[in-house]
């Protein structure tokens, strides 16, 4: 089960990889382009906002796997900080599991979106005229995999939680205090001192 923990992180750091590639070449570049004709020619000559909307959408599906496996995103846990460490550990899974639902239902209700752009055949508004179902494809891809390693974090984690190993359990579910964060930038610091 730990080698498919480490399977599913380095999966989403590649996917975090591939939306910053998204990201780069999907808006920096077409604005790039867009500016620099703007100036000499005085119109664009790429679809640059409709183009980087399109990465944008990517680049959050894509990412979100990476979030939930490094435990980057945000929870308020002034409450449960101070809990002892069963109990916290007990909040600290039911919220897991209250993101895998949301999770879950982002990527099935995704789906119809993409399902409905594949049955209408649609096209974005633009010049450009480009299938919906091309973009919305990785956007949905992106959270499909979110879904997936949301899903599986709490499982591993209970997991670990069955097998004794709160510690294994605390490392994947809950946040870090703040003392390890600034030991993990490289500050040093007396945790004795106010």
């Amino acid at each position: 089960m730990h080698q498919f923990h480490r399977l599913t992180t380095k999966i989403s750091t590649w996917l975090a990889w591939a939306a910053g590639a998204v990201i780069l070449f999907g808006c920096a570049v077409p604005i790039a382009i867009d500016v620099v004709s703007r100036a000499t020619l005085g119109r664009t000559i790429v679809e640059s906002f409709e183009i980087s909307s399109y990465a944008f959408a990517a680049c959050i599906g894509l990412g979100m796997g990476y979030t939930v496996s490094s435990k980057a995103n945000i929870r308020v846990d002034i409450l449960t900080a101070k809990l002892p460490r069963r109990l916290r550990l007990g909040f600290d899974l039911v919220a897991a599991l209250a993101m895998a639902l949301t999770a879950t239902a982002l990527a099935y209700y995704t789906f119809d979106v993409l399902a409905e752009s594949w049955n209408l055949g649609s096209r974005s508004q633009s010049t450009l005229q480009v299938p919906l179902i091309l973009p919305q494809s990785l956007w949905w891809a992106g959270l499909v995999w979110f879904a997936t390693v949301a899903c599986l974090t709490p499982l591993f984690a209970a997991a670990r939680l069955f097998a004794g190993d709160p510690d294994g359990a605390e490392a994947l579910i809950s946040n870090p205090d703040l003392m390890d964060e600034i030991k993990d930038i490289g500050i040093d610091v007396d945790e004795d001192t106010p």
